[in-house]
């Protein structure tokens, strides 16, 4: 279990949301299963608004937030969104075409959590059942709130930590966020809980390079490993 907030090396910096070109998705066709709310199925009528295009996500972001990457060796596999001392961290994974797989993740986390030394309780939350635990970090019992949605053959995770795990004004910030996250799970196969493969905006990625080219392009890094909080095994 890792620490809730990875202290972050010095020549490491999360990215401004600005700093990503922002692109109106067009909508998904009716031809999907009716939701009445997000996160959002590719396929699904969702809201248009603007989105960060990160291929097996479209996540939307604000002025005022700063995003993170985590990375599995050199891929993509999560994005983590800062704003007001607090963390929402964001993974997609695949699942089975007829059942979800919340419950089972729910319960390994909470295990996981309790062999660390910490609590969970369930409770309900605006998206149905979640997590509220206390993970030890440093020797301090820190809240986090874990949030699961069983989508159309996609399972996404939310965890909800710093400030927001227990203000409910800034909780409320990063819930709309999650409510408005559309997953592009794609049409090939893949192993229940494999995380969906994520990739860089094309404006992103020549930012990158732009700063790796300047005189001090290495102390420039944009992007770093995003706090985790667990992992799905």
């Amino acid at each position: 279990m890792r620490k809730v907030f990875g202290r972050r090396r010095r020549e490491e910096s999360p990215v401004p949301a600005e700093e990503f070109a922002r692109t109106e998705e067009p909508r998904g066709t009716t031809g999907g299963p009716a939701r009445g709310s997000g996160p959002w199925d590719a396929a699904d009528a969702y809201p248009e608004r603007e989105r960060v295009d990160l291929g097996g996500l479209r996540l939307p972001v604000d002025q005022g937030f700063e995003v993170q990457l985590n990375l599995a060796g050199e891929q993509i596999v999560g994005a983590v969104i800062l704003f007001e001392e607090s963390a929402l961290q964001i993974h997609a994974f695949a699942a089975p075409k007829r059942s979800g797989i919340w419950d089972e993740v729910r319960a390994e986390l909470a295990a996981g959590v309790k062999a660390a030394g910490g609590t969970a309780d369930e409770k309900e939350g605006p998206f149905g059942v979640e997590l509220d635990a206390r993970v030890p970090a440093d020797g301090v019992a820190q809240p986090v709130r874990y949030i699961g949605v069983d989508g159309p053959r996609w399972f996404l995770r939310a965890v909800v930590s710093g400030r927001a795990a227990t203000d409910a004004g800034v909780a409320e910030t990063l819930e709309d966020v999650v409510r408005d996250i559309v997953v592009v799970r794609g049409d090939e196969p893949m192993v229940p809980k494999e995380p969906i493969e994520l990739r860089l905006p094309p404006e992103a990625r020549q930012a990158m390079e732009q700063q790796a080219e300047a005189p001090n392009g290495r102390d420039l890094r944009p992007f770093e490993r995003g706090p985790e909080i667990a992992e799905i095994r």
